[in-house]
This record gives C-alpha cells, sequence and structure tokens, in this order.
C-alpha cells in the first residue's frame, strides 16, 4: 500500500520507510470480509456505518453471495486508490460483518487503519487476521510496520522473520527488516538483509513472467545505498544511489512514494558528491 514517511534530513540514520504490502488478494481461508447492518456501530471506529445491508442489496442480484462479497472488496480497494480511505475502511467493516472468518480483509483494512495513523486499531487487526490464518505471511509483515511505528523494533523484526519464513521470496519483508536492523545499528545483519532482498529480487526477474517492480528494487538499492554511505563506504553508497535512480520514477504526483523516494536520494548523493553544495 504505502511507504512509510521518511525524514528529510540526510544524516538520520533512524530513517522509516517500509514498504507495506498492497491488499490481499482474497482465497479460500485467507479472505477477510466486512459486514455490517443498518445502525450497527462500525467496529474499531464508534461511528454509526454509513453502509448497511443495501450495500450488499445494491449489487446485481444475478450474482451469488461471494461473488457479490468480491464485488464489494472491489469497491472498497477502489476507494482505497482513489485516496477515499474512510469510506474504505466502512466498506471492509461492512464485508467483515458480513463474513467474519475471511482474514485477508481484516489485513485490508488493519493497512488503511495504519494508513489513517490508528496503529492500535491496525494492530487488532493484523492480530485477528493471523487468528483466523497462521501462515498468512504478509499480515506479518504488516504487523511488523506497525510495531515499529510503536517504537517496538525487536517485535518488528521477530514479525519479519516469520513472513520470510512463510514466504522466503517476500521482497518487502526483507528489506522492512534490514530497515530495522539498521535503525537498531545492527549493520552486518542490515547488509546481509538487503543483500538478500536483491538475489530473491533477481531471481524472480530471472524465472518470473511478472518480475518485481522496478520502484521495489529501486528502494532495496536506496535502503542499502544509505547503509553504506552511513557506515562510510562511500563509493558502494554512490554505486547505489545511482542505481536506485536508474529505478525510480523520474516523473509522477508527489504522493507517490518512489517519486518522493528519488529526490532523498539525488540528495544523499549530492551530499557524497558534491559535500560543499549539498543542503
Amino acid at each position: 500500500m504505502n511507504l512509510r514517511k521518511f525524514s528529510d534530513h540526510s544524516n538520520n540514520s533512524k530513517l522509516v520507510r517500509r514498504k507495506t504490502l498492497p491488499f490481499a488478494t482474497p482465497c479460500s481461508n485467507q479472505d477477510h470480509p466486512v459486514r455490517i447492518p443498518q445502525g450497527e456501530k462500525l467496529p474499531g471506529t464508534g461511528k454509526p456505518s454509513p453502509t448497511s445491508d443495501k450495500t450488499l442489496d445494491q449489487t446485481p442480484i444475478y450474482l451469488g453471495s461471494s461473488d457479490r462479497e468480491a464485488l464489494l472488496r472491489q469497491q472498497a480497494i477502489d476507494k482505497a486508490h482513489q485516496g477515499h480511505l474512510e469510506e474504505a475502511i466502512d466498506l471492509f467493516t461492512f464485508l467483515i460483518h458480513y463474513n467474519p472468518d475471511s482474514a485477508s480483509n481484516y489485513n485490508n483494512r488493519g493497512l488503511l487503519q495504519f494508513q489513517q495513523g490508528r496503529s492500535d486499531l491496525a494492530l487488532e487487526d493484523y492480530n485477528t487476521a493471523i487468528q483466523l490464518n497462521p501462515r498468512l505471511g504478509k499480515v506479518y509483515n504488516n504487523r511488523g510496520n506497525c510495531w515499529a511505528s510503536l517504537g517496538d523494533l525487536e517485535a518488528a523484526i521477530a514479525d519479519y522473520e516469520t513472513a520470510i519464513n512463510l514466504d522466503p521470496t517476500d521482497i518487502r519483508a526483507r528489506l522492512n527488516q534490514g530497515i530495522t536492523f539498521r535503525e537498531l545499528d545492527l549493520y552486518d545483519r542490515a547488509l546481509e538483509a538487503f543483500d538478500l532482498a536483491l538475489q530473491v529480487s533477481q531471481l524472480l526477474n530471472s524465472t518470473d513472467v511478472v518480475g518485481v517492480p522496478a520502484a521495489l528494487e529501486g528502494h532495496i538499492y536506496a535502503e542499502r545505498g544509505r547503509l553504506n554511505h552511513l557506515t562510510g563506504d562511500w563509493n558502494c553508497a554512490v554505486a547505489d544511489y545511482r542505481r536506485a535512480l536508474e529505478r525510480l520514477l523520474l516523473t509522477g504526483s508527489s504522493k507517490n512514494p518512489a517519486y518522493r523516494l528519488r529526490f532523498q536520494v539525488q540528495s544523499w548523493l549530492d551530499s557524497l558528491l558534491n559535500p560543499c553544495h549539498a543542503e
């Protein structure tokens, strides 16, 4: 979903920029729908629901219940992508009420709660998702981000490790783990995490039809470059910053994390190449 906001200070070794996983795709025992009948309080929001059973009734009557649920889930995701996060939260809450045994919708609502700065509510949703499906690895990555935002870096590391154990190709969990090791000044372990993330990325790019998004790979190079910068390996830092800039968006919206990260990386690179002119 999003990159956690990062500091603008080029000398800050405690930068917090973690990859949060996109909305989970519903599958068998992993989906987590939100359902709320009319007049019921929204769990976790304490306000009357703007949605009701009419929400389900307004979907095409020829669709089966699972298809109607999938349609509502897609509407919620579309609302989130449009920036209407509270409306998306309400829809996921409705789906959860309609199907309380779906883990992915708890995960999705947790992502939105986290984006809205409600880490405590996000944590509740992630915990519920894990109780429903303890093998849904992406939730551990997202809960790790939540722990990190609350300052519990050790708990964050543990959750990232669980996510990686469940899915060794989870690049985002490896990236987030590296960032957290760096914040704990465990530089050797951070470097290992970034190196492994890049190795997995290169493997997927050579074997997977879809491959790894260039911006995600650029983010790994940016974070490894920052680590090399902080530890005094400036030649490697410059090389990684340049690799990152090759992969991060050159144009785009300021709302796009990859576009914003590009400016931060350029600032770090300038501070090395032109120290007298760097801000």
